[in-house]
């Protein structure tokens, strides 16, 4: 069973929804193949022609994130949500990162929808999940630090985590690298997030789905979770 709560946020973030996908039975290749470099290749072009030159600072997605850091205390420009960044690179010329199929795949669909999306390896994920603001004894490593050194959340962060270590910082910002998905990941949880702008995480949810299915042979499930709902669960290895 997979579960996740995004109760603490409710108060200050009433619009803020967010997809619990669990994926199992994954396929992951890396380099991507070509069937699926072809369709990311396609989403970057569709972003691009979207987009064009408009300022990322006026897209409505992406303006609802920035408040949302703001309001528990983010305000250098370094730190944005891991969708902007995905957007910044489309315009500026540099395409998507290619890691492996699965991250291939989510990125993609995180840019077309201007949502965020992520993902967790299972395996190394203990206890709930959940979005919450960030305690005391909270440890978070990032991913790619070959130093493996701690950097602990600031008091009011808003992090997402499972119960005994952070699996993101500032929200959606970076991922801790100890429940990172690789080429042996098997099953995952992802989630896909809103903030009341744009398509419906439902729509956007079923489109990564078939991603999943098509690209990395996954077998899917989804429950979404909001201020009406703010604990869902899945069955699941």
């Amino acid at each position: 069973m997979v579960s996740l709560d995004i109760s603490e946020l409710m108060t200050d973030f009433p619009e803020y929804r967010v997809a619990l996908v669990v994926a199992t039975g994954l396929k992951i290749q890396a380099p991507s193949p070509p069937s699926l470099e072809a369709a990311v290749a396609s989403a970057e072009a569709k972003v691009r022609d979207a987009i064009g030159e408009t300022p990322l600072a006026e897209i409505d997605a992406l303006i609802a994130w920035r408040s949302a850091y703001k309001a528990f205390g983010v305000k250098k420009t370094s730190y944005r949500s891991s969708v902007e960044r995905l957007l910044k690179s489309i315009q500026q010329g540099r395409g998507l990162p290619r890691i492996n199929s699965l991250v291939d795949a989510y990125n993609a669909v995180s840019a077309l929808h201007h949502m965020p999306v992520g993902a967790d390896d299972l395996a190394k994920v203990s206890g709930p999940l959940a979005f919450r603001i960030a305690r005391d004894d909270d440890t978070f490593i990032a991913l790619g630090d070959s130093d493996n050194k701690q950097d602990p959340p600031k008091a009011g962060e808003v992090v997402y985590a499972d119960g005994q270590k952070l699996l993101c910082r500032r929200w959606n910002w970076y991922q801790d690298a100890r429940s990172a998905v690789s080429g042996g990941t098997a099953n995952a949880a992802l989630t896909v997030q809103s903030l009341g702008t744009g398509a419906l995480v439902e729509t956007v949810t079923e489109d990564l789905c078939a991603w999943l299915t098509d690209h990395c042979g996954a077998t899917t499930a989804y429950a979404v979770a909001d201020a009406d709902s703010p604990s869902v669960s899945l069955g699941g290895d």
